[in-house]
């Protein structure tokens, strides 16, 4: 298995997590369906939906194999040398960026449709020696992009860092996304100094004070108000390990969250 053209498949049971996308990803899903949520919207991939992420965003996902079967998409990462190479070779440039969600819902084609079938071999070519067979399949797989979504030229060839933005509106919407300080940042257009300097002017308190405080509210009134399940919660606001919340739950609110249904 190449890691630019990447199968993925397990069976028996969901999975649920986040990431940082920090490469731009054309992927189908061959069975089972995932859901994302990039901080304002969901959406929903089921079998035979193809779909496109885009790179410097946020996604948190589920991934629910069918029943009784399995789970299984294949992916092919389309790196920024690539892209570069590609935009110079063809003379490619962008009119002006574009705004668009992290993840882009890709119409049905015949194109895309015989170009996944043709990765099937690709599988087992997980050692050296195949490094140009994987170039020109991520070579077609920007030109058929391009045939069946002529828009997406604008992100592709977009090699621009990520500007400075509004940073309390973006942590307000982007709070439950458990990455580290340094991604904010960049997320932002700032570096990391200039992010804790920018982040207490706002908010009068540092990021990690603030981003606990913020979550265990979050928990409180999903558990307290929603009926949620601890269990459930404590990843989808942000923490990372389920002891870990508990402690800081009852610190802050003299209660185990367990005790709060």
């Amino acid at each position: 298995m190449s890691k630019d053209i990447v199968y993925s498949c397990y069976a028996a049971r969901s999975r649920e997590g986040e990431q940082f996308v920090e490469e731009h990803v054309f992927s189908y899903q061959i069975s089972g369906s995932v859901t994302f949520y990039d901080g304002q919207q969901t959406q929903i991939f089921n079998e035979g939906e193809f779909r496109f992420c885009r790179r410097n965003k946020l996604l948190k996902f589920f991934k629910q194999p069918p029943d009784n079967g399995e789970f299984k998409t294949v992916a092919v990462y389309l790196d920024e040398t690539t892209l570069r190479n590609f935009a110079m070779e063809f003379g490619y440039t962008v009119d002006k960026p574009v705004d668009t969600p992290a993840v882009i819902a890709l119409k049905p084609d015949p194109l895309l449709q015989s170009y996944i079938t043709s990765l099937q071999p690709y599988e087992r070519l997980n050692g050296p020696g195949n490094e140009n067979l994987i170039a020109l399949k991520r070579k077609e797989a920007i030109f058929l992009l391009l045939k069946v979504n002529p828009a997406l030229k604008d992100v592709l060839f977009d090699f621009t860092a990520p500007g400075k933005i509004d940073l309390e509106a973006f942590m307000q919407q982007n709070y439950h996304f458990n990455v580290e300080m340094k991604r904010f940042a960049y997320l932002t257009g700032r570096s990391l100094a200039t992010f804790k300097r920018d982040f207490e002017k706002i908010f009068h308190t540092s990021p990690s004070r603030w981003l606990q405080q913020k979550r265990l509210q979050e928990a409180y009134y999903l558990i307290k108000e929603k009926g949620r399940k601890t269990s459930d919660v404590y990843l989808e606001v942000g923490f990372e390990d389920l002891s870990h919340f508990s402690f800081a739950f009852k610190k802050a609110f003299g209660i185990a969250p367990s005790m709060l249904v």
